[in-house]
């Protein structure tokens, strides 16, 4: 009986692992891609299918590339308080403009005072002290007096000018002629002005607020010399060249088109592998602020070139493709390497073909594209 059902599960263990086959995986092969195609004449003249031939000319390609508008550090003015004080009144707003020596502001302290006081007071003992020079150095020269004590009057009034001239560059400093300061006209305010024509970029004080000699109060820009910073990557900072010309259009405006032109360009990369090159405005823009964005078309050297147009060429799995008619309504597949020359104009080349002696398809080369894509399929 054991021996029964011994057997009776050895049957039933043998049964299962017969059903548990493993199904082998199925690979899928990518299609080959097909090469050649043949439409027939109906097909060509239903997809507007233009054979012809490649334009051999010389073209002036167009480089487009984004930036900002931007200002030269020496055209940015900082403009603080050499002594220090309070800011007693100001009318000045970010954007506004100002013109050389017109004032901006007005700061006051009581060290102005004793810097004007003392001024004066050394100005009226240089006074004395010129005359008491005068008379002890012909009362030297007679014999009358000591040597010593025309020697000690001699550095008394040298060191009264000294003193002088010190005071004067101090008032010279803060705008204030010294000729023209007298005891009357004493005051514990100075006029701060802008010493530039431009316009206003910051404000950094308040009224009432005291500044230290080191604060910025203002930051004034120059316009004079504002230009367009562009961004130019690696690949492409080779073609560029003193003088070439450009067109400029901003984000805000786009159909509107400035002339420029390639003044200098930096001989060093970023970390993001590109460069700045700085171009000047022929006519500049109203109302132009650093830091706008910008588009540029750079106009490269020209060069000899085999242009298609742009619906000539086909993209197909990452790559540029053309067609080749090979007659009989045959069509053969090409990869070139691309270029834009112009808007809607493509600059075309390849190592392993001469296509300037080749008839390719110069419209609707995508309806080639589909059909050579649905052979391989078929296949």
């Amino acid at each position: 009986m054991k021996s029964l059902y011994s057997a009776l599960l050895i049957v039933v263990f043998l049964a299962a692992c017969a059903g548990k086959k493993e199904e082998a995986p199925t690979e899928t092969k990518p299609a080959a891609v097909t090469e050649k195609v043949t439409l027939t004449k109906e097909q060509v003249t239903n997809a507007g299918i233009l054979v012809g031939a490649a334009v051999d000319t010389t073209v002036s390609r167009e480089l487009i590339v984004n930036g900002t508008v931007d200002v030269p550090p020496q055209n940015i003015v900082s403009v603080s308080f050499p002594l220090g004080g309070y800011l007693k009144s100001t009318k000045l707003l970010p954007g506004m403009r100002v013109s050389r020596g017109e004032v901006i502001g007005m700061i006051e302290d009581q060290g102005l005072v004793q810097l004007q006081q003392d001024y004066l007071v050394t100005r009226s003992k240089l006074q004395y002290l010129k005359q008491e020079y005068d008379r002890q150095k012909t009362l030297s020269e007679n014999k009358v007096n000591a040597e010593k004590i025309f020697q000690q009057v001699q550095a008394d009034y040298q060191s009264q000018q000294v003193m002088l001239k010190g005071y004067e560059e101090k008032l010279l400093l803060i705008g204030v002629s010294p000729a023209s300061l007298n005891e009357q006209n004493i005051s514990r305010s100075v006029a701060l002005r802008s010493p530039i024509n431009g316009y206003v970029s910051k404000v950094n004080v308040n009224i009432g607020k005291y500044v230290n000699p080191t604060d910025v109060l203002f930051e004034l820009i120059n316009p004079d010399d504002i230009h367009a910073a562009l961004t130019v990557f690696e690949k492409d900072i080779s073609k560029i060249r003193k003088g070439q010309r450009v067109d400029i259009s901003f984000v805000d405006d786009p159909s509107t088109t400035y002339k420029g032109e390639v003044l200098i360009f930096s001989h060093n990369l970023d970390d993001d592998r590109s460069g700045i090159v700085h171009c000047h405005f022929e006519t500049r823009p109203r109302n132009l602020m650093p830091g706008m964005f910008l588009t540029a078309k750079i106009k490269l050297d020209n060069s000899p070139a085999l242009t298609v147009p742009d619906e000539a060429v086909v993209r197909y799995e990452g790559k540029h493709y053309v067609f080749e008619s090979l007659g009989n309504n045959e069509f053969h597949l090409i990869e070139v390497k691309t270029d834009t020359v112009s808007s809607g104009i493509l600059a075309i080349s390849s190592q392993e073909h001469d296509l300037q002696r080749k008839k390719l398809v110069v419209k609707n080369a995508y309806s080639v594209l589909g059909k050579m894509k649905n052979t391989t399929e078929e296949e």
